[in-house]
């Protein structure tokens, strides 16, 4: 999600205009709050030299997910390769998406049994860190899917941001488009996370989609300025409640599997 798209517009409004402007044909056509996903996020700086045994160290992972996912425990998971690397960010990523926090963790217990969180390119890492997420709008295509591409852009609400603003910008905003994008292809996954466990300030919240090819990318940029033409008063909605100046995007080549 690009300042340019969302902020280009100026002057700022108020959360009754979203109402007004909103694409939705009345109330009960809106997306609706669902149960909670939960992610766990685990990100590495891996010396390049070591990328080759990073490749391996994840496909040693697949048996404990594929487990997972066939026994319920997890609902997705996946691995990510940065693409626009920055002098103090992650190359690589590893995660997994269940409907309860347990799953998320008993998923974790079981890397850390089997001595996989040990493995020598985790251990040549200089840099690691993990974050939970939670959605409660999100939606996927069931199947794998490997050399897929992965658009990540976080943001921080305003200090007087409403409390319902995240739950106020998927319903009206983000959703509509993603499943629009969802229904012809152009993506395979997407959710509106928020942090289940704060490892930064609240407020930040993340908004993800991963689409099968490279021209995906292109295709969502395009949706965006359509949805924008149409909808002008959605970008000054949206500027009015997001800080724009801790945003930062991530874009990865993805192997992911949802069942």
């Amino acid at each position: 999600m690009q300042k340019q798209v969302w902020g280009s517009l100026a002057g700022m409004c108020t959360l009754a205009l979203i109402f007004v402007c909103s694409t939705a044909a009345s109330a009960q056509d809106e997306p609706k709050e669902k149960p909670p996903m939960y992610s766990y996020v685990s990100n590495w700086s891996i010396p390049r030299a070591q990328w080759a045994e990073m490749a391996k160290a994840d496909a040693a992972d697949q048996s404990i997910l594929e487990k997972a996912l066939a026994d319920g425990t997890i609902i997705g998971y996946g691995s990510d390769t940065n693409l626009v690397h920055q002098a103090d960010g992650p190359t690589h990523d590893d995660w997994w998406s269940a409907m309860s926090m347990a799953g998320v963790l008993n998923v974790l217990d079981k890397f850390y049994k089997s001595g996989a969180s040990t493995s020598p390119a985790l251990e040549s890492a200089t840099k690691h860190w993990d974050n939970i997420w939670v959605s409660h709008y999100y939606n996927w295509h069931s199947g794998s899917i490997k050399g897929a591409y992965t658009r990540v852009a976080t943001y921080k609400l305003k200090a007087d941001a409403p409390e319902d603003a995240v739950e106020k910008l998927s319903q009206h905003l983000l959703v509509p488009l993603m499943e629009k994008l969802l229904a012809d292809g152009t993506i395979v996954e997407y959710e509106v996370d928020t942090q289940a466990i704060h490892s930064d300030a609240p407020g930040t919240f993340a908004v993800v989609f991963i689409t099968p090819a490279a021209d995906g990318l292109d295709k969502f940029n395009a949706a965006l300025r359509t949805a924008g033409k149409l909808n002008p008063m959605n970008g000054p909605a949206f500027d009015s409640m997001v800080d724009f100046t801790p945003h930062r995007d991530y874009l990865a080549r993805t192997t992911a599997t949802y069942k």
